[in-house]
């Protein structure tokens, strides 16, 4: 009975996933947040319970990949697709075909690069899946990393009173930018820290600490606003390591 409780616990991830979809696609992203963070909770506990219970396979490989693509791939996707609806930047080149149905005939081909990072997801987890270098570390942003860079935008334009971070969130040229970033950063050949610890000694793990210490506080200062910003010092964090090494 014991080995099928990790894949229990990955079933969750992408069960909560498919409700992030859901609420994702009826433009209630904040729910979609919700579910997708419980999901990338359920997406930690499995590997953990693998691990502790010795019962590890390569079912579970899959069927983890499998979970995060809907919660990691397929969600921000949307998401990205639903703020490129909101945007209100001017984009000259954006293409309007009124004999459609979508949006009442008035849908643009832009908000459709959006959904390159579900693409750009895809790729990175089948490369995961068979990557002996990635067992102990990353190499490229981890899906749900991406995920929650991606899903505090939303967070931030709800409970952010700031003009111009709200007006940056919501440019074309910047969700653009941030897409094409986000699809480049899942696949990169940059070798990044994971947050598992063999053993957990202070000198060891000294950069893990420092990074978790540093998350906790950022988030009790500036909630939302700081999820982005825990990401990006993530990959500093990581590319430091890399340079010491």
């Amino acid at each position: 009975m014991k080995k099928h409780i990790p894949n229990i616990i990955t079933l969750l991830n992408l069960f909560c996933g498919s409700i992030a979809v859901i609420f994702a696609v009826e433009d209630n992203l904040f729910m979609a947040a919700v579910f997708v963070m419980l999901g990338i909770v359920f997406d930690f506990f499995d590997g953990f319970a693998a691990r502790i219970l010795d019962v590890k396979s390569e079912l579970g490989l899959q069927l983890d990949s499998l979970a995060d693509m809907v919660t990691s791939g397929v969600v921000p996707g949307i998401v990205i697709f639903k703020l490129f609806e909101k945007t209100t930047g001017s984009f000259p080149y954006a293409l309007d075909f009124s004999a459609t149905e979508w949006n009442d005939g008035a849908t643009s081909f832009v908000p459709l690069i959006g959904l390159l990072v579900i693409l750009a997801s895809c790729y990175r987890l089948a490369k995961f899946n068979i990557d002996t270098r990635q067992t102990d570390s990353f190499i490229g942003l981890p899906t749900p990393a991406n995920t929650l860079f991606i899903l505090s935008l939303p967070l931030i334009l709800m409970t952010n009173d700031a003009q111009g971070v709200n007006e940056l969130i919501l440019n074309k040229w910047f969700l653009i930018g941030l897409t094409l970033f986000s699809c480049y950063m899942l696949n990169a050949e940059i070798p990044l820290f994971s947050l598992k610890m063999k053993t957990y000694g202070f000198k060891e793990n000294a950069v893990k600490y420092i990074f978790l210490i540093l998350a906790i506080v950022m988030l009790v200062l500036l909630q939302f606003v700081a999820i982005p910003l825990i990401i990006v010092l993530y990959v500093l964090l990581s590319v430091f390591m890399n340079l010491k090494k």
